[in-house]
């Protein structure tokens, strides 16, 4: 069994910033690929950004140069920090463990203009 739960979510004006931690329980964590993913209203989920066991990095076009993903093995916890934030990042941000495959419940960024 595992455990995700997103925080750090809220309403920010644009051009503002966010930290959004995702703290991880019953898992295996530091061997693992975590990621952040999206979905605003009426779109699709996507993927913001992801982190490799080995510390290697992705993120979408979106957001380069904006956002940066990181992790702390010892806290069991992965963190993306958002800057420069815009209205178009406005949805509701999730945490993704690779393995098992598991999401946390999610929260809530609102970027407002």
């Amino acid at each position: 069994q595992v455990q995700l739960v997103e925080s750090g979510g809220g309403l920010v004006q644009a051009g503002g910033s966010l930290r959004l931690s995702c703290a991880a329980s019953g898992s295996i964590f530091s061997r693992n690929t975590m990621g952040w993913y999206r979905q605003a209203p009426g779109k699709q989920r996507e993927l913001v950004a992801s982190i490799t066991s080995g510390g290697s990095t992705n993120y979408a076009d979106s957001v380069k140069g904006r956002f940066t993903i990181s992790r702390d093995n010892a806290k069991n916890t992965v963190y993306l920090q958002m800057n420069s934030l815009k209205p178009e990042d406005t949805a509701v941000y999730y945490c993704y463990l690779r393995i098992p495959g598991s999401w946390g419940p999610g929260t809530q960024v609102t970027v407002s203009s």
